[in-house]
């Protein structure tokens, strides 16, 4: 299988200024390796504050500017450059993002999918916009709705359905199901692995390992900024994993009775 996205080494530096005109730098994420190949769903998990998000971040190039990027990240095996990066990111590579407040509050939900599609470069009249809809099994009548007319697992997907509006080959979904219930939980990770099975590269970052492992094909796990552990899913129900951080994870979930496994370093 070939590899879509790879990424080698990454890391990512942020400059500050401490007091008065003195300058620090942090950095977040030290070294973190990822690959993703077309048809696959790459689960990246660990704690809060772990790099996941940022990782995505660096590659679609939606850091501030006081950002510094190190690493190697390839995509179709050519190095990812800032001018190649500008020319696929909304086409071939898309970010879902995590919170529902990136949908416009004072647009229609027909308007903002039809910007999608004007911007990945498809039509956007009503029947396309309907059709993306459809696609995402959301009515025709949901184009005339305000964000806020819309529940949580609606408004996840209206997300959807603009982010794949390019029909994108790599997706980077950043916790895609916050505040959802258990239902909808398991119908966004049903529709990502219907996005991967279709032939695209799916990233989703998410704190739900017990839903999340039922899609996946590869399990990213991460701690301070760094790759710890690159698993099959099936490594954690059998115990197989590897890291001790890997361990602690999945023994702290409440299926396990929030046990606390040996001392993570």
């Amino acid at each position: 299988m070939s590899v879509l996205l790879e990424i080698r080494d990454l890391s990512v530096s942020f400059r500050q200024y401490d007091r008065g005109l003195r300058r620090r730098t942090i950095t977040p994420v030290e070294a973190m390796d990822l690959a993703a190949a077309p048809g696959e769903l790459v689960a990246l998990v660990g704690e809060s504050g772990a790099g996941k998000t940022l990782l995505g971040e660096a590659v679609l190039g939606m850091l501030p500017g006081n950002a510094r990027v190190a690493g190697t990240v390839r995509y179709r095996g050519e190095e990812l450059t800032e001018q190649r990066r500008r020319a696929l990111v909304g086409r071939e590579l898309v970010m879902l993002p995590q919170s529902v407040t990136y949908l416009d509050p004072t647009a229609r939900v027909g308007a903002q999918i039809g910007r999608a599609l004007r911007l990945a470069g498809r039509a956007q009249g009503r029947d396309e916009v309907v059709a993306a809809l459809a696609a995402r099994n959301l009515d025709a009548e949901v184009a005339r709705r305000y964000p806020h007319e819309l529940s949580g697992g609606m408004a996840r997907r209206v997300l959807l359905a603009m982010a794949l509006a390019g029909s994108p080959d790599l997706v980077f979904a950043d916790e895609p199901t916050p505040g959802l219930d258990e239902d909808s939980v398991r119908a966004i990770f049903a529709e990502l692995r219907a996005i991967a099975d279709a032939g695209a590269a799916v990233i989703a970052v998410s704190h739900d390992l017990t839903q999340v492992v039922e899609v996946a094909d590869r399990m990213v796990i991460c701690q301070g900024g760094r790759t710890v552990e690159t698993a099959a899913p099936s490594a954690f129900g059998q115990g197989a994993v590897r890291h001790p951080y890997s361990r602690a994870l999945w023994a702290a979930l409440p299926a396990n009775g929030f046990a606390v496994a040996e001392e993570v370093s």
